[in-house]
């Protein structure tokens, strides 16, 4: 009886192994939120498949949509409302069920055959299954898990991919109407200088070079205008489709201004940016366990290609003689196991070992490209702080001085009203600089805790080195 129970005990594994199976109830959301926590903004959250947390959350972006959106809370309503990511979610889910399929042993078939002759009439009776998917479900199981482990890493990924594009949205938006602000106060300034011109002109006091000069200066700065109005607005689309928003969720708030520069006690340093990376970026991860899945079934490939039909089938049946009535019955045990004759692995075996070869260059060559982008990443981020802080400690402030000395002079009549003109379009020019350098800086921010921690950012990464040149002072008239 204890070798009977002994022999049994791997099937009655199996057959537990099988029944554990089941579809996670939440998709695996739990599980991708497992692999970005402390990689989101506090309390962000993913979407939920049930109908009514979907309404909740619906109610809780319309409370967020009352107030002016800064970048975690744009994070917040993208990653509860984007439907792009609600669909690879739901394909996460998929890919779960798929799994649980994958492990349900397959059904027996029962085979029912009714006989007769001119002396005896026959019935046979026969249940079947397949041994090998039972034999296996062990391994499967396990291989199994890894690979939803790897999907699970991928649609991480895909969050925080769709995280890092909001915030970039965000900061390109803010950063647009901030310039836009700037540019209609460049357009003020330029609009007063060519109506000034006009009305000298009309008296003689004016030149047509020196009018022609200044209108088309006006000019100039509607096109200009007129440019920053069209990209604050495209920017404005691009942050309301990450944030799936539409109707009248279009009428939402930005910031009057991108988020103040941190203290240079207060950057990150690189000296670990290649470990960290190594250590905590999710499509390693993923590839890590893709070459665990390929390594784990790299031996089965020949064993499965040669026995991978194996099955039993148990048969009951009955002969009754027609003239006497006597039955006689037959039972018995069958099983089919093919012959290797022809096909020995060769092939299979292979495959499984190129397979694993692809999947182990796979990995090198994305931990190269890990380190590589920490590297750059890192100095496009220090480099773009740097440029920031100078515009914003040097730059911005020797604009300011000018024009408050140009206003001085001005008022003491040492300088003409067109170069205290000129002057103003100089230092609204060094506000827009000023500005595209902090845009740029977070820019870089965003890229780069991306890069240590998520995935790759997609783009080799740069530092705006091309700043507008400023507005050359006008001769005095």
């Amino acid at each position: 009886m204890k070798r009977l129970a002994f022999k049994a005990a791997p099937l009655l594994a199996a057959l537990v192994l099988a029944g554990c199976a089941s579809i996670s109830p939440d998709g695996l959301r739990g599980d991708v939120a497992r692999h970005t926590e402390g990689r989101l903004p506090a309390g962000a959250q993913l979407p939920s498949p049930d109908a009514q947390a979907l309404q909740d959350a619906q109610t809780q972006i319309a409370d967020w949509l009352k107030t002016p959106v800064d970048a975690d809370t744009a994070v917040r309503i993208a990653l509860l409302n984007n439907p792009g990511l609600q669909a690879q979610l739901a394909q996460l889910g998929i890919a779960d069920a798929q799994r649980v399929q994958v492990l349900t042993l397959p059904n027996p078939s029962f085979t029912f055959g009714r006989f007769r002759n001119g002396h005896e009439r026959e019935i046979e009776r026969q249940l079947s299954f397949g041994l090998v998917q039972l034999i296996t479900l062990p391994w499967r199981s396990r291989w199994q898990g890894w690979q939803m482990e790897q999907a699970t890493l991928t649609a991480a990924q895909q969050v925080l991919l769709l995280a890092s594009d909001t915030r970039r949205a965000w900061l390109r938006a803010v950063a647009a109407e901030q310039a836009l602000a700037a540019n209609e106060r460049m357009h003020e300034a330029a609009a007063l200088g060519g109506e000034l011109a006009r009305r000298m002109a009309q008296v003689g006091n004016f030149s047509k070079m020196d009018q022609a000069r200044e209108l088309a200066q006006q000019q100039q700065a509607s096109a200009q205008l007129a440019r920053a109005r069209l990209n604050a607005q495209l920017e404005r689309e691009q942050l309301a489709r990450r944030m799936g928003l539409w109707g009248q969720q279009l009428a939402y708030k930005l910031p009057a201004q991108l988020p103040a520069l941190p203290k240079i006690a207060e950057l990150r340093g690189g000296d670990d940016a290649e470990a960290t990376a190594l250590r905590q970026r999710l499509d390693l991860g993923a590839l890590r366990r893709d070459l665990d899945v390929t390594a784990g079934r790299q031996g089965w490939a020949t064993v499965g290609t040669i026995f991978g039909d194996i099955g039993a089938s148990y048969s009951n049946n009955t002969s009754t003689e027609r003239a006497t009535g006597h039955s006689d019955k037959t039972q018995g045990w069958e099983f089919d196991v093919p012959l290797p004759l022809f096909d020995w692995g060769f092939a299979a075996r292979g495959m499984a070992r190129n397979q694993v070869l692809r999947s182990a260059s796979l990995l090198r060559d994305n931990a190269i490209r890990a380190r590589s982008e920490a590297r750059s990443n890192w100095l496009a981020y220090r480099t773009a702080y740097d440029l920031a802080q100078q515009q914003q400690a040097e730059v911005l402030p020797l604009a300011k001085l000018m024009q408050e000395e140009t206003v001085y002079r001005y008022n003491g009549m040492f300088m003409s009203v067109w170069q205290l003109l000129a002057q103003a379009r100089s230092t609204t020019q060094a506000v827009v600089t000023a500005t595209e350098a902090q845009r740029d800086f977070w820019l870089a921010e965003t890229d780069l805790r991306l890069a240590l921690t998520g995935t790759s950012p997609g783009t080799s990464p740069t530092v705006n080195t091309s700043a507008a040149p400023a507005a050359q002072a006008e001769a005095g008239h």
